[in-house]
């Protein structure tokens, strides 16, 4: 029996013999808490201008709002602004971040990085370093027909089968675009549901998705197993182009954590990229949502 089970048996014991109202209202609070059980993370490229040049400094600011789990963006991939970065090898970021006080578990790969055979591997390796549970592709879909994404969803299934065998698990992050280009009046997500191997490629769902009509909890519950992780957003009700923080917006996250686990959700991470000035207010929403505990 673990712990929360045998909190919630207790108090139910202590009901039964009427001392219920003589347990301390710490240990009645935790006895009735159900919880997250996953690390509260954050996307890198929220502070691409600054985590780079400062990296350790931008990472305990992150830390001390309560994160305990970035996800990085690609430095070889994604260059830009996080060029800065190529300098380290995956050890070396890797002992960065934990210096800083957060864990590593996830990064994002480009499509073009991770769907060569030779880069792959380089990169597999550089992910191992680093300590990663999870190489994410950052989108790539760009199909316009049926053939065309089961022509993707095939590579992706290649690049799942190699990520397995390096140890770790593949992931696909979508943007608004798998949801508003349509085949057959379908989403495209919806269609390449269809030919991802889910034994070899879960995804990651970016609850931005929810601008263009369609809510993250929906698809856990349609699609339960399929999801190792989510990208966190939230906008004005006014205005679906403002991004808010979490709990002043349009996202219902009490349905959303309550279907987490249906998805089989392990990682989340906060993603307020035009407005980084929100992230504490997003983390403190989180840790304060009620009934929940990161």
């Amino acid at each position: 029996m673990n712990r929360r089970s045998f909190l919630g048996n207790a108090a139910a014991g202590l009901a039964s013999t009427a001392m219920l109202g003589a347990m301390p209202a710490g240990l009645l609070a935790l006895a009735n808490r159900k919880s997250i059980n996953m690390p509260l993370g954050f996307q890198s490229y929220v502070f691409r201008d600054v985590i780079s040049l400062k990296p350790e400094e931008t990472m305990k600011r992150l830390a001390g709002y309560g994160y305990q789990n970035v996800e990085w963006c690609s430095p070889k991939g994604y260059k830009g602004p996080f060029a800065p970065l190529e300098k380290y090898s995956g050890k070396e970021l890797k002992q960065i971040t934990n210096d800083a006080g957060l864990q590593t578990t996830s990064c994002h790969f480009t499509w073009k990085e991770i769907t060569d055979d030779a880069s792959l591997a380089e990169r597999i390796e550089f992910a191992n370093q680093l300590g990663l549970k999870t190489m994410v592709c950052s989108g790539g879909l760009g199909a316009k027909t049926e053939e065309e994404i089961k022509k993707r969803c095939e590579q992706m299934n290649h690049v799942g089968e190699l990520v397995k065998k390096g140890g770790m698990i593949a992931g696909y992050h979508n943007h608004n675009g798998e949801f508003d280009e349509k085949i057959s009046d379908r989403p495209q997500y919806d269609v390449m549901l269809e030919y991802v191997d889910p034994t070899l490629v879960k995804m990651q769902f970016q609850v931005a998705a929810i601008t263009s009509g369609y809510k993250a909890q929906d698809y856990f519950r349609k699609y339960p197993g399929r999801f190792i992780s989510a990208h966190l957003q939230d906008y004005a009700p006014s205005d679906h182009t403002k991004e808010v923080t979490m709990g002043t917006g349009i996202v219902d996250w009490k349905d959303f954590f309550d279907a987490a686990k249906v998805g089989g959700l392990q990682y989340i991470f906060v993603e307020m990229e035009t407005d980084p000035t929100i992230m504490k207010g997003c983390a403190d929403y989180i840790k304060s949502l009620s009934g929940h505990k990161v």
